[in-house]
């Protein structure tokens, strides 16, 4: 018979979508007192990939990852980006968003975006919210699908993501050696 137990701890990351620099500083702001330290500011990217979000914000948009220091549960997945789309609204100027903020996570063998959209390859999470597969690690990086978002296929974030692979094993190791610890203590 299987067993469940907790799943393993991931690394949160956001990808945001702004216009300046002002925008960019106060989504960070609200990202470090909602979730906590950031400790990782990828390179900033010139978002030209697609013209969805022009109408709402304007032209000239920028993109750039940022991760969590902590590792966190998987499961809050749905919640962080039900509580993203609530920061966007509270930092829209005149009913438009000046950020646009898409949270996931990655471990040592995928990374996964959050979703307000159905599509046919998202799984349903809770209250609206899907778990959308972006990449499997193999061969060196994460690999995207079909279906991943157009800039994640160009590889713009591969140098931040296998940075962030990185850091989460270093984490996991750091966790599982206290662990052992706290064990042999008892």
């Amino acid at each position: 018979m299987a067993e469940t137990g907790n799943p393993k701890s991931v690394k949160f990351f956001f990808a945001i979508l702004y216009k300046n620099s002002i925008s960019f500083a106060a989504a960070l702001r609200q990202i470090n007192c909602r979730w906590g330290e950031i400790d990782l500011k990828g390179t900033v990217h010139t978002f030209d990939i697609t013209s969805y979000y022009e109408k709402e914000m304007g032209s000239g948009l920028l993109r750039q990852l940022v991760a969590l220091a902590v590792l966190r549960s998987p499961a809050e997945l749905a919640a962080i980006k039900l509580d993203c789309i609530v920061l966007e609204k509270e930092l829209s100027i005149g009913g438009k968003r000046i950020v646009n903020i898409d949270c996931g996570y990655l471990d040592d063998i995928k990374v996964v975006l959050a979703s307000a959209k159905a599509a046919g390859q998202k799984i349903y999470l809770q209250n609206g919210i899907y778990a959308d597969m972006q990449g499997r690690y193999s061969r060196g990086r994460y690999q995207p699908f079909p279906w991943s978002f157009p800039d994640f296929k160009a590889g713009w974030y591969d140098n931040e993501l296998l940075l962030l692979r990185k850091k989460y094993l270093q984490q996991l190791h750091h966790m599982d050696r206290a662990n052992d610890l706290t064990f042999q203590d008892k």
